[in-house]
């Protein structure tokens, strides 16, 4: 049996995509340029919003926003890690496996990505909240302000959080966000 994504024009989508083998490679500062190209190259070809991301050492947690008259994110995803791969340096590689040798493919990012369609303004404000608090859950920085590579800085920029936000622990229902 075959996993067949949804396809909702114009949805809103949760999305985890992770690194091959969780290598922690994706911060390193040409790969967040590299991966910053890929994903403005994409965005210009095939129109979508980035409502919420952060991007972490071996993943990526991002909110989207399709066209109302499309609903092909994996289309979106295909490309971004595509490209990625194609202008990535070679350490990010690492290692190729026996079966991707034959198949000719870099070993960068897990061959599938993890998504949740928004059903309402909770469900999207509870998975912006899980993306900006990333980082200090997994222990890289003690609050969200000091995370470079996320879009809480231009929430905060926005007021749509106080200066202060995410100092406090936080807990988050299972259902919200996956690694």
């Amino acid at each position: 049996m075959r996993y067949r994504r949804p396809q909702l024009k114009g949805g809103t989508f949760f999305f985890t995509v992770v690194t091959h083998e969780r290598r922690p490679f994706l911060c390193e500062p040409r790969n967040i340029a590299v991966l910053r190209e890929s994903f403005r190259k994409v965005m210009t070809a095939h129109p979508f919003t980035i409502d919420a991301i952060v991007i972490m050492p071996d993943h990526i947690h991002a909110l989207w926003t399709l066209p109302a008259e499309d609903g092909d994110f994996s289309r979106r995803w295909s490309l971004i890690k595509s490209g990625f791969t194609r202008s990535c340096d070679d350490m990010c590689k690492g290692v190729l496996t026996a079966s991707r040798i034959a198949r000719k493919q870099q070993a960068v990012w897990q061959h599938r990505f993890w998504e949740h369609q928004i059903r309402d303004e909770e469900d999207f404000a509870r998975h912006v909240d899980y993306i900006h608090f990333n980082p200090v859950k997994h222990g890289y920085v003690k609050t969200p302000v000091d995370w470079p590579h996320s879009s809480f800085h231009r929430f905060l920029r926005q007021g749509k959080y106080p200066v202060n936000w995410g100092f406090a622990p936080m807990e988050f229902d299972p259902s919200v966000g996956n690694e």
